[in-house]
């Protein structure tokens, strides 16, 4: 067998590949030769490269990776390499909500930050989404300088639709377009060297961040360019457009006739390619392509156009057709002249659903764009009649799944040739999944226009018929899904099956039997596994390799066509195989492999037994929306999860919602969407920070803080006195802490029972997710806990330690440690080291975090969108010194404006009485006093509409006045406008002696005794459980003082107040 160079790549022939998917090739930390030698193959993508490029430390001095860049394949290689230690940037993972630009903000501001001390370029991989959620973001991005700038990497894949179809669209970004500050230069790329030039260029350029968007939906993945790493070495006083020039390139690109009347303007992309192909076939039409959309040079746009053009047409990726596109308003404003008449600028608005149509049929995209010229134009092909497309169907678990890579290989040598493969995945419409592999085969030439393997050889569900060769290496495809429609007519379908051709026949659908007579399709077959099973000797992995090489032949004999020879065969393999294969002689594979290939004859439309046959199932269509990616490691990542199997996939990972029980799949705005928390049972809401502050000094030794909260969009309503219940995060530090030392990988996927349901509704997420927003690991063990625990030790002293705690005679024990020690869940498991239950296990022994409820410190009446809270940190140390902290009010405490949170609404006992006129009496005790400020809010904004209200007497207490005197200004100017009638300070901490609430309650004692018993005034107290004797004691010395009642009598009316809802206590 010939032998493999070690370039630092696999081959699909290599002695170690197991031949199950194609191979990601393994870049090294390699020498810049050997990176060269490895790309001039065409064995790596583009995106690969790009990869490579910004990971490495001389590009970078960090890369953040988010999520959402890894769930569209982009990202993972990375982290592989940072892994290995292979001359990679540091890594860290993020993931996407609103404000997730903060944190590259924060490295690069000045201040605390060490990067920005030292210096850094951090690179962000992220998708137009989640781009889109950190513009808002960036505007706090402090200016590039030759040390410290940001270049962010965006993959253009976007979830679009029902399905979930992937799609190239940059509708999330452009709306967020006009956010962007100055200062960033926005790039975009649509051929696979152009994506190497420019994301090269992005690190190159030093007095600029830098954005650049390019087509990983398709162009940057595909496998067979030369694609040349240029050096990404920055360069001082660089600038964009010399940069661009010294690389080929220019803002603008036209093509096409250069008289032309009519132009077409689009973003840089897959649209624009198959635009662009049009344009220099037909005549009366050019195409501006938009490489540099910030900054945005109208200069350069001008002086590209011809001076015949009549008419502009713009198309605009956008997410709604109401929408105003951006790039409309930058080629309007540029083509806008008062002084002289110029060209009608005209919009087209492209939403996600038009981009996948004019992608899945390109024929419907060339009509649109001839429709707009001035007389009907033939509308040509865009592929040559020397292009040999190739189409291969299977599932991404078959022993063939290489096959197409293999096939890629045989021609990848000829330098003559130019070989194109492309990889999708659809894990919706079949358990396990479907893969598509295009191949594109053609002379290479110089100067040809690039156009999109989706233009060449679309997969459509309308499919005409365009390959000229279909592969269907699992035979139950035949009856579950459209593929042979995409074979045209009179073109050879190979189906690798170990079923007979009458057998094949019989299984046919009745319309697809229609199809390929309608079409006179060839059907071949081919039993490969029994063709070379005794070749094999019974090794599994020799087996799998035989079968690929005798499919292999008998594809280069359908190939070669009439022309074919067992001979000619063997001498076009014998270049990639050599002699033999896994001790096997060529020669004889060829031969079974010949022998073995089978031509079907189809029985005439009349002879087919005319019985009623039942209605035929409809066929599934093939729909894109999985990328998969193989790491260094040999794992399999799929939309950004390791997989166990590819029906994990579908199922759990990459579209839950498309798994989600009838009847709740549209949530309607006052029921709980499922996607949100479906493992909880109350209506939750995902409300935004805004704002953080302390209320307290630094120096203070009690952390008192105020926040806010946007409700906008969320559907969130609270009556005055509610509590807000927080479904806070575990610290995730300690999660990853925790994950390292119970030694489980905490990207590892974990499926969990949602609440209530017995089983029948799960959820998946990872294992950090799960023990940081979900799972109470910090929380206290229950004694059912110690029980159950037991069970799973293996060592027998932990079994029976558990065991006793969790026993009726252990309860002393117990409670020392709930009580005293304050032991956490895992602490627990620290302790009792043997005791290891599986992660689905453990998470459910733990149990869920509860939310912890705070009184909402805001009237919505008066704040609108908005909900406000006022929190106090908890913090304790444990008898043997170690800290413990409120996982609720510390997860609080770290919030960053812009971060997300859930929350839910729960009822009070806090409530205004039914008539405004009614005194109320309000004593709220450090953050106590936070339902009050809601009730004064409201009763300012009934007294400015003109409604009377009645008396308002207010007592606070804390320790200093100048230290915690919480919301005292909002309290004085409350004074001072009437709000409050009488306010009761109680400083405990200030004077020579120490004074609470109940004393200056005393001092108002016949006001309060008034208030009670003739007004029917309403008493309110909140804050910690140990005043509430003393302000009882207190009301009842003004009752008997000043109403003229006895003790027994006063203690009787405050019992009765509680019936009627006029004394309310909420203590803690």
């Amino acid at each position: 067998m010939a032998s493999t160079a070690q370039s630092g790549t696999s081959t699909p022939f290599s002695s170690t590949t197991t031949l199950s998917a194609p191979p990601t090739p393994k870049l090294k930390a390699a020498a810049a030769n050997d990176l060269q030698r490895i790309a001039e193959s065409g064995a790596i993508t583009a995106s690969t490269l790009i990869e490579y490029i910004a990971s490495r430390t001389a590009s970078s001095s960090s890369v953040f990776v988010y999520d959402l860049a890894e769930q569209a394949g982009f990202g993972s290689l990375t982290k592989s390499w940072a892994d290995a230690g292979h001359e990679t940037a540091p890594v860290v993972s993020l993931q996407t909500r609103a404000g997730a630009g903060l944190s590259l903000v924060g490295r690069l501001s000045q201040g605390t930050s060490k990067d920005a001390a030292k210096g850094a370029v951090l690179t962000a991989y992220t998708t137009p989404s989640g781009l889109a959620a950190m513009v808002q973001s960036l505007t706090y991005l402090p200016p590039a300088t030759p040390s410290s700038r940001l270049v962010i990497q965006v993959p253009t894949v976007t979830p679009v639709g029902e399905q979930f179809a992937l799609s190239p669209t940059l509708a999330p970004f452009t709306p967020a377009l006009a956010l962007l500050p100055e200062g960033f230069t926005v790039l975009l790329s649509a051929t696979p060297q152009e994506a190497v030039d420019l994301a090269a260029l992005s690190y190159q350029l030093t007095n600029t961040h830098v954005i650049h968007l390019f087509d990983h939906h398709s162009s940057t993945r595909e496998t067979g360019h030369v694609a040349t790493p240029p050096l990404a070495l920055p360069e001082p006083g660089l600038s964009l457009e010399d940069g661009l020039k010294k690389a080929g390139y220019s803002a603008f690109e036209y093509a096409g006739d250069q008289n032309a009347q009519t132009v077409v303007v689009l973003l840089n992309g897959p649209l624009a390619l198959t635009a662009k192909a049009l344009a220099t076939r037909i005549s009366g039409l050019g195409v501006v392509i938009v490489r540099v959309l910030r900054p945005w040079n109208e200069e350069a746009l001008r002086s590209i156009l011809p001076p015949s053009v009549r008419k502009v047409h713009v198309f605009d990726d956008v997410p709604t057709e109401t929408t105003q596109g951006a790039l409309y308003l930058d080629v309007f404003s540029a083509l806008l002249n008062p002084l002289e008449r110029g060209p009608v600028v005209k919009a087209h608005r492209l939403v996600p659903a038009r981009t996948q149509e004019y992608l899945a049929d390109p024929a419907a995209f060339l009509t649109f764009v001839t429709d707009l010229l001035p007389s009907r134009v033939d509308i040509p092909s865009l592929a040559a009649q020397d292009f040999k497309k190739l189409l291969f169907f299977s599932t991404p678990e078959s022993s063939l799944a290489a096959l197409p890579k293999m096939v890629e290989t045989v021609f990848l040598p000829h330098k003559s040739l130019s070989s194109r493969l492309l990889t999708d995945y659809d894990v919706l419409s079949k358990p396990g999944g479907v893969t598509a592999d295009r191949i594109v085969l053609s002379p290479r030439r110089e100067g040809v226009p690039f156009v999109p393997l989706s233009a060449i050889l679309p997969i459509s569900p309308r499919s005409t018929g365009v390959a000229d060769f279909v592969a269907v290496l699992d035979r139950a495809l035949l009856k579950s899904h459209d593929v042979l429609s995409h074979a045209a007519p009179g073109k050879p379908v190979l189906v690798v099956t170990d079923a007979t051709a009458p057998e094949l026949v019989a299984g046919l659908p009745s319309d697809v039997l229609a199809l390929v007579r309608e079409r006179g399709l060839h059907i071949c077959l081919l039993d490969a596994k029994n063709l070379v099973s005794d070749l094999a000797k019974g090794d599994a992995r020799v087996l799998k390799v035989l079968e690929n090489v005798v499919v292999l032949l008998a594809f280069l004999r359908l190939y070669l066509g009439q022309a074919a020879t067992e001979d000619l065969v063997r001498k076009v393999a014998h270049a990639d195989l050599g002699d033999s294969v896994q001790g096997a002689d060529l020669t004889e594979l060829v031969s079974r492999s010949w022998k073995g290939l089978v031509e079907v004859e189809l029985p005439a439309a009349q002879e087919t037994p005319d019985v009623e046959q039942p209605a035929p199932t409809p066929l599934k269509h093939f729909e894109f929306n999985a990328i998969a990616v193989e790491t260094a490691e040999g794992d399999t990542v799929v939309n950004g999860a390791r997989l166990g199997s590819w029906h994990d996939a579908a199922k759990h990972i990459l579209f839950p919602s498309a798994f989600t029980p009838a009847g709740l799949t549209h949530a309607s705005p006052e029921e709980q969407n499922p996607a949100l928390r479906p493992e909880l049972p109350e209506r939750t809401f995902l409300i935004t920070c805004t704002v953080n502050r302390r209320l307290t000094p630094l120096e203070y030794d009690r952390n008192v803080f105020h926040l806010e909260f946007d409700t906008r969009g969320t559907g969130l309503k609270y009556e005055i006195g509610e509590a807000l219940g927080v479904h806070g995060w575990n610290d995730a530090e300690e999660v990853l802490d925790f994950c390292r030392w119970y030694g489980v990988d905490p990207d590892r996927l974990v499926t969990l029972p949602v609440p209530g349901t017995d089983g029948a509704r799960v959820h998946t997420r990872t294992v950090f997710q799960a023990l940081q927003q979900q799972v109470d690991l910090f929380g206290k063990p229950t004694k059912t806990f110690y029980t159950e625990l037991a069970e799973h030790a293996t060592n027998i002293a932990d079994k029976y330690a558990l065991r006793f705690i969790g026993s009726p005679e252990g309860a002393a024990t117990f409670k020392k440690l709930s009580e005293k020690d304050t032991v956490t869940f895992a602490d627990v498991l620290r302790r009792y080291g043997s005791a290891r239950p599986g992660i689905e296990v453990l998470c459910e022994l733990v149990g869920d975090i509860k939310p912890r409820h705070y009184s909402i410190a805001s009237s919505q009446a008066v704040v609108g969108d908005r909900v406000d809270l006022l929190v106090v940190s908890v913090e304790w140390v444990t008898p043997s010194g170690s800290p413990r902290y409120g996982q609720c009010t510390r997860y609080l405490a770290g919030l960053k404006v812009g971060q997300k949170v859930t929350v839910s609404i729960k009822p009070s006992v806090m409530k205004l009485p039914p008539d405004h006129k009614q005194p109320i009496i309000m004593a709220g005790l450090g953050t106590g006093a936070a339902p009050f400020r809601a009730f004064l809010q409201h009763r300012a904004h009934l007294a400015a509409q003109g409604v009377p209200v009645g008396p308002t007497y207010y007592y606070f207490g804390s320790r200093h006045q100048s230290q915690e005197y919480l919301y005292g200004e909002e309290i004085e100017a409350f004074v001072l406008d009437g709000t409050i009638t009488r306010a009761g300070l109680a400083f405990s901490r200030d004077g020579p002696r120490k004074v609470y609430i109940q004393h200056r309650m005393r001092e108002h004692g016949a006001d309060l005794a008034r208030m009670l018993w003739d007004e029917r005034g309403v008493f309110y107290l909140c804050g910690p459980t140990w005043p509430v004797p003393d302000v009882y004691e207190a009301l009842v010395d003004a009752l008997v003082g000043h109403a003229g009642v006895s003790r027994e009598r006063a203690g009787e009316f405050l019992e009765g107040l509680k019936e009627e809802e006029r004394y309310v206590l909420e203590v803690y």
